[in-house]
């Protein structure tokens, strides 16, 4: 079966809304075996929510509304869905009793307005919202399935989980193949040549194996279809051996494991502490290590030194190395990470400096041009980069450098040794 998501709101046409349901909604669909081809956008319009509505039910079987659920007049879509079907809207007396003791509970008598929120579908199906006002309505009407639920991605989304996806999973019957997709993650090697040493791959018919590049990233989606998740795991792990024969020094994780998660991992496992020291990032690798659950085990702090004088006074960075080579430069980025493994008394440290932009460059060194260093008990490593791109963009680039090059450093056992 096939699907289509219409996503409704005159705010997401003007971009003062970024579409997160969408992309939630054709993961979950996906999840269940159903193909999502089409995504569409329309503003808070009657006539062109009623004509996005028809071309949808011609393309597919199931659609999806989000948004438009709300209490003022241009939140249409209830009203415009069911005109455009042909069913009539009825009260629905447990979301009226939800709705007035919402606002009973907030000392509020319910305004008359937020009343129609109560109808639904005649014949159709209600999801009670315990997150907000509005329900989600659903219906199968001439053999095909509308459902429209309420725009907040904190409605949305529990809404989808607990109600939605049982709804489509009865429609779907029991049989019915399912999608499994496992994103192989790799990092310090570009989308072109990873496709290249797993082209053959790329037409295996199930399951299936797409590149797609990220920031500093390129991922490997394996997706089988099959009739159950074991049945479809069972397809995915010889693809992913496989993979990893070919391009393992590369894989830093699997879904939604990120660099920091694998390099916390690995410093707990090796029993080492870590610490860093930002400039250009400004904390930014700081603040992923310290988004992992556990990495207080492991890491010690951060110096954010912009300035050279924060350099040399915290770091312990000559400023002989300054003058003579610059703040941004191997030579620093090395003194930066032996600074920072010194003031925090731990076992290996990053360091990161570079040129974020848009000024600040010069010929010999553009914007975009980044030193990242890590030092561990046994010895010291630093690499150049050229990044292009806004400085935001410069920034996360520069911040999974350096997590990636101590990811490699990390990658076997680290003998005890003076750093060199």
């Amino acid at each position: 079966m096939t699907a289509e998501i219409i996503s409704v709101g005159t705010e997401l046409l003007l971009g003062q809304i970024v579409d997160t349901n969408a992309a939630f909604l054709a993961q979950t669909l996906a999840d269940l075996g159903v193909g999502v081809y089409m995504k569409v956008v329309v503003g808070d319009n009657p006539q062109r929510l009623s004509d996005a509505l028809r071309a949808a039910l011609a393309r597919a079987d199931i659609v999806i509304l989000g948004g438009g659920l709300g209490p003022t007049k241009d939140d249409l879509t209830k009203e415009t869905v069911a005109d455009t079907l042909g069913v009539a809207l009825v009260n629905n007396a447990e979301a009226e009793d939800r709705l007035r003791r919402f606002f009973r509970e907030r000392g509020i008598s319910v305004p008359e307005t937020n009343l129609k929120q109560a109808l639904a579908f005649d014949g159709g199906t209600v999801f009670q919202n315990a997150n907000g006002t509005a329900p989600g309505v659903a219906i199968v009407k001439d053999g095909k399935a509308v459902a429209c639920l309420p725009g907040p991605p904190h409605e949305l989304k529990p809404m989808v989980t607990n109600q939605l996806v049982p709804w489509l999973q009865g429609i779907l019957g029991p049989d019915h193949p399912i999608l499994v997709s496992r994103v192989i993650r790799l990092a310090g090697i570009g989308e072109s040549l990873a496709a290249e040493k797993v082209a053959d791959l790329l037409d295996s018919p199930n399951p299936t194996v797409a590149p797609y590049a990220k920031t500093g990233e390129v991922h490997l989606r394996v997706t089988a279809r099959a009739r159950n998740r074991a049945e479809a795991e069972a397809l995915i792990d010889p693809m992913d051996a496989e993979i990893a024969a070919r391009l393992g020094p590369f894989i830093l994780g699997r879904d939604a494991e990120n660099l920091e998660d694998g390099v916390v991992a690995r410093l707990r496992a090796l029993g080492l502490t870590l610490a860093g020291a930002e400039s250009c990032t400004g904390g930014l690798i700081g603040d992923r290590i310290t988004n992992v659950p556990g990495a207080s085990d492991v890491f010690q702090g951060v110096a954010v030194t912009y300035g050279n004088r924060a350099k040399v006074d915290i770091l312990g960075v000559r400023p002989e190395t300054i003058e003579r080579v610059g703040a941004v430069s191997e030579e620093t980025a090395r003194e930066m990470a032996s600074g920072a493994r010194n003031a925090y008394h731990a076992d290996v440290a990053y360091a990161v400096t570079g040129i974020a932009g848009p000024s600040g460059g010069s010929e010999e060194k553009p914007v975009g041009t980044v030193f990242v260093a890590v030092q561990t008990p046994s010895r010291t490593a630093a690499r150049e980069h050229r990044f292009r791109g806004a400085r935001e963009v410069i920034k996360r680039y520069s911040a999974q450098a350096a997590l990636n090059l101590l990811r490699e450093m990390l990658a076997e056992p680290l003998p005890e040794e003076a750093p060199q």
